[in-house]
């Protein structure tokens, strides 16, 4: 079990570092353009749900990097933990 070369003996092991690394850039990440929320799920390649955990940010929509300014890019991964861009529309609470 693995995160981008980083061995862990068990699940629980895996899952705490990528809440703690949610925890730690949470804010950062929901400071940026489009992002409506931060979470932890399976990475998604082309529309399939892989076994890999990741950090998932939500964004209102999807636009191309050129498009945004620099601070507003989200990154691939953050300390070792993959980071998947899901767009989810905007969200309210009723």
């Amino acid at each position: 079990m693995t995160l981008e070369n980083e061995p862990f003996s068990n699940f629980h092991d895996l899952t705490e570092h990528v809440m703690a690394v949610k925890r730690a850039h949470e804010d950062e990440l929901l400071s940026k353009a489009n992002v409506v929320g931060v979470g932890i799920g399976y990475r998604r390649i082309g529309g399939e749900v892989t076994p890999d955990l990741a950090l998932v940010v939500m964004v209102s929509s999807k636009v191309s990097p050129d498009q945004l300014l620099q601070t507003d890019l989200i990154p691939t991964s953050i300390d070792g933990v993959p980071v998947d861009v899901q767009e989810v529309g905007d969200i309210s609470a009723y």
